[in-house]
């Protein structure tokens, strides 16, 4: 069963109806997810009236209350799965689950994939993979709005994701 604290909903509708639009889109796109895991049969989403009144902030309120339940906590809260470390409860972030599942890709590969916009550094094209992973491919500029063969020269990893590059080999 998945447990969503009355007061994470009202924190997710706070963000909802913020001025600042990112917050604002973030908070919309929670609520649209819960209600797509809600009309999954395969899911019980269940909504807990429980708080954790002398805990103020809503982390902190989460990992009280997973602990009280023997719960996980499931996130995609990078601070929320350090907090919840630190106290001992399970947790998993989805973002790492997500890392993990990606397709593995190695320095010499090709890959055909469309170049949708310029890149920071001259004649650079970019790309994305079907996971949503960054491609800044060498010499790509020139290739904006077509699918070309790009040959895999790096990967990087970053806290906030991978990006990989490569050089482009031409059109497919």
């Amino acid at each position: 069963t998945l447990i969503v604290p009355r007061f994470v909903l009202g924190e997710m509708q706070r963000l909802a109806d913020s001025q600042d639009p990112l917050k604002r889109a973030r908070g919309k796109r929670g609520l649209d997810i819960l209600a797509r895991l809600q009309e999954n049969a395969e899911i019980h989403l269940k909504i807990l009236e429980k708080d954790v009144p002398e805990v103020q902030e809503v982390d902190g309120k989460v990992v009280r209350l997973a602990k009280e339940l023997g719960a996980k906590v499931l996130t995609t809260d990078f601070n929320l799965n350090k907090i919840a470390a630190l106290e001992g409860v399970p947790c998993l972030n989805v973002n790492d689950l997500s890392n993990a599942l990606k397709p593995v890709v190695l320095p010499g590969e090709t890959m055909s994939l469309f170049v949708m916009k310029e890149g920071k550094e001259r004649a650079q094209g970019v790309g994305y993979l079907d996971d949503g992973t960054m491609v800044v491919m060498e010499e790509g500029k020139r290739f904006i709005g077509k699918r070309v063969e790009a040959a895999v020269t790096s990967i990087l990893q970053t806290p906030a994701g991978r990006m990989i590059f490569g050089k482009c080999r031409g059109e497919s």
